[in-house]
């Protein structure tokens, strides 16, 4: 008769609260063999500059039980058995947690939550959504095209939007594209923000026909990027900068700097995909790219 599995069990104090640990030795990204261990070290070391972008907005999670290769699901509503002290919001018949420190954070990482996504708007201190004080741009491109063909894009965009006042922030998505985000004054709505973007989706396409998809198209999609706008509505969540991404490595959605996409724009290998360890050696170095953004 074989073993009956039972997991690890290790107590610590996180932000002034008392949590229980479990399973640290868990192999949950097999390709590189990172534990379960260490993705709570990295939320942990990442938390300073990460936190700020979860701060005040419902988080959904994307949980891997038994690791990356094996199944994930979408978890919005608060995880069952939650402690009483794990903030939370409800928005529409969703009741979400939310992420203000370390100990909630830990929290819902030690749930396997891997990725961490987000809206672009928040909620105030009666819990009341407002307006979203971000807008973002999401390029996903279409094999072959990779990152060398998003950084091209994301030159063209940041042009444009330039003429419109907004400064923008790059961020390789850890997966297989990039987000564009600016900081927005909250007068907008959700329909105006996604408006906005539709319509600069479509421009782009219209100019750029070669290299911009606005519809997402299959049978359009090679070689080209998608310049998904839809992310802007108030029901859609984008990952967050800094959360780690359920991928065969654990990459990051990683704050760039725009001389890193113009040299991926120019080099068609210049810009890669970063990993987690490589992430905390940029915040150790540079801080937060993005301490400007709400």
């Amino acid at each position: 008769m074989a073993e009956r599995y039972v997991p690890s069990v290790t107590r610590v104090e996180v932000g002034g609260r008392r949590l229980k640990l479990t399973s640290l030795e868990k192999v949950m990204y097999p390709a590189s063999e990172t534990t379960k261990g260490e993705v709570l070290d990295y939320y942990a070391r990442v938390s300073e500059v990460l936190l700020p972008h979860l701060a005040d907005r419902p988080v959904t999670r994307v949980r891997w039980p038994h690791g990356v290769e094996d199944q994930m699901f979408f978890e919005k509503n608060l995880p069952s058995g939650a402690p009483s002290w794990l903030p939370r919001v409800p928005v529409d018949d969703v009741t979400y947690p939310m992420v203000p420190g370390m100990a909630e954070l830990a929290y819902l990482v030690n749930l396997n939550s891997l990725e961490l996504h987000v809206p672009q708007w928040t909620v105030d201190a009666d819990q009341v959504r407002q307006n979203p004080n971000r807008l973002v741009i999401d390029l996903d491109p279409g094999k072959p095209a990779g990152l060398h063909e998003c950084a091209r894009v994301a030159l063209i965009v940041r042009e444009r939007l330039e003429r419109l006042g907004l400064e923008l922030y790059p961020v390789t998505s850890g997966s297989k594209g990039m987000q564009l985000y600016a900081r927005l004054g909250g007068d907008l709505t959700s329909d105006q923000v996604r408006e906005l973007a539709m319509q600069l989706a479509q421009e782009m396409t219209k100019k750029h026909p070669e290299l911009v998809l606005w519809k997402m198209t299959k049978s359009l999609r090679p070689g080209k990027v998608f310049l998904d706008w839809s992310q802007n509505v108030a029901a859609k969540t984008t990952i967050s900068p800094y959360s780690l991404r359920g991928r065969e490595l654990p990459n990051v959605a990683a704050p760039r700097t725009w001389d890193e996409v113009e040299r991926g724009a120019s080099e068609p290998d210049a810009l890669r995909q970063l990993m987690f360890d490589e992430v905390l050696e940029r915040v150790e170095r540079d801080g937060d790219l993005l301490a400007d953004l709400p």
